[in-house]
């Protein structure tokens, strides 16, 4: 069901995108700058040990953080203050705080993997195989296999994985999944975790969902506000606006006559908060954004067609009524979910230090400010993970989800419990450590425009005089009259 919700709401809010907000084709979803908060309100220590329903409950917490948010995200976009706020963004604060966001995942990816090694392996070989090896060979003049690298991979192994699990390989006389760890034999228990994690039949989402379904606002219930969840969403949404900032200043390069002005990008990123919005009433568990890897894919398969996006959009919302589809991507074993994680996590990292073409790469004044900014994104939130912790703390969290407890047991411990949670929290996630490091090194110590690589936006007054620039940018409809007199959010 979040699944379905997911697809309905990213093709919604990507017709929207195209249509209102910066105009590029750029798709919109639920971004990974969003999962660590997610994490770390998901893991807050009044949630452990709740009983009855506690998903939707936890659910709902969420959805109240994301709303609050992305009103904050929409204020700041047609406000006027994202315009404001630009001058201190620029490819040496993209950067290491997009590159922070795919590097902190590095505690779940390969440890998961490893669960079942002769699948999760295979899988990450063959996309390296397809996306490295076998990309410059075309099937219908496409570069189908570094187009769809992942998609096949994933495929690949997944077949492989059914074949194996009906040939018996995964089964053991006598063993059963689903009888609790502590009442199986010591031969089982051997064997339990390849049963658990390599065979494909263990998940009854495809079987339980149902064939149609409208996902609508609210079906987890009404949202629950708690300010010091929402206060730690707001900040992670201004992150995602200088996610965004960068994917618009790339993707405009590839697809436009030129870039786009400040005004729209502020419109941009306050229609990325309307979208976090419904994505907050929907009940995705994320906020909707621009999605990093869109530079990625529109130059691998030099289409920057608006109309193509709109169309992909249309499918998305139509997938997403047909509830078998999401039951299918929902039964994908998690050894096969963390392998795809681990290329799309490397990806996500490279293509945030690939901003740093935009600037002297080879500065030793860049060079020092992105070094810092990625040694301290992951070494400050590793004093704060693990600060307080007993070596004998019978936590009852996987391993993996331990950074995301901080709140519980972190170094700044005050009389006011609300501000101890935001800020132990917020100052152990990475990608927070990075921009601040980032934002105040690269605006502090001097520099020249080329060597910064100051992002450059066109100018208001030009825009509107260049007709591929307003083919490029106006609204449709004759809606931009609304926003003409306003040139911090209008073209």
């Amino acid at each position: 069901m979040v699944v379905s919700t997911v697809l309905f709401v990213s093709g919604v809010t990507t017709l929207l995108h195209t249509s209102l907000g910066s105009r590029l084709p750029l798709i919109q979803g639920p971004s990974y700058v969003y999962l660590a908060p997610a994490l770390a309100i998901i893991n807050s220590s009044e949630f452990i040990g709740l009983n009855g329903n506690n998903f939707k409950h936890i659910m709902k917490e969420l959805q109240g953080a994301i709303i609050i948010s992305s009103a904050f995200q929409a204020f700041l976009g047609y406000s006027g203050l994202m315009s404001v706020f630009l001058r201190l963004i620029n490819p040496v604060v993209v950067a290491p705080t997009i590159a922070a966001v795919g590097l902190s995942f590095y505690n779940y990816g390969f440890p998961r993997v490893g669960t079942c090694l002769e699948i999760g392996s295979v899988q990450i070989l063959l996309v390296i195989l397809f996306s490295l090896y076998l990309r410059k060979i075309s099937v219908f003049g496409h570069r189908v296999f570094l187009i769809y690298a992942v998609p096949l991979g994933l495929a690949i192994t997944w077949a492989a994985a059914f074949f194996l699990t009906e040939a018996g390989v995964y089964s053991f006389k006598g063993c059963n999944v689903n009888i609790p760890a502590s009442n199986i034999s010591e031969h089982c228990r051997k064997h339990i975790s390849r049963m658990k994690h390599c065979r494909v039949d263990t998940s009854h989402a495809l079987r339980s969902s149902s064939w149609f379904r409208f996902p609508y606002p609210l079906q987890w219930g009404i949202p629950v506000f708690n300010w010091k969840m929402a206060l730690v969403m707001c900040v992670v949404s201004l992150i995602s606006s200088v996610d965004s900032v960068g994917s618009y200043h790339a993707s405009s390069l590839l697809v436009a006559s030129a870039p786009p002005t400040p005004g729209i990008v502020s419109r941009g990123i306050g229609l990325e908060g309307l979208s976090s919005i419904l994505a907050g009433l929907w009940g995705t568990g994320s906020g909707s954004t621009t999605l990093t890897e869109n530079v990625h894919t529109i130059a691998v398969t030099k289409n920057g067609s608006r109309r193509a996006v709109e169309v992909g959009a249309c499918v998305l919302i139509l997938l997403s009524l047909i509830g078998k589809v999401g039951g299918f991507i929902a039964s994908i074993p998690e050894v096969m979910v963390a392998a795809l994680l681990c290329f799309m996590w490397a990806m996500l990292t490279a293509l945030g230090l690939s901003n740093l073409r935009y600037s002297e790469a080879g500065s030793s004044r860049n060079i020092i400010i992105v070094g810092l900014s990625l040694f301290f994104s992951l070494s400050i939130p590793a004093y704060f993970q693990q600060y307080g912790i007993s070596p004998n703390s019978s936590l009852s969290v996987p391993s993996y989800f331990l950074p995301y407890i901080v709140a519980s047991h972190g170094p700044i411990r005050s009389k006011y419990g609300g501000l101890n949670y935001v800020l132990n929290t917020l100052l152990s996630l990475n990608m927070v450590i990075a921009f601040l490091v980032a934002v105040i090194l690269d605006n502090i110590i001097p520099g020249s425009t080329q060597e910064r690589g100051v992002y450059m936006w066109s100018e208001h007054e030009a825009a509107r005089s260049d007709p591929a620039a307003t083919k490029d940018y106006e609204l449709p409809f004759r809606v931009g009259w609304i926003f003409r007199w306003v040139k911090w959010v209008g073209l």
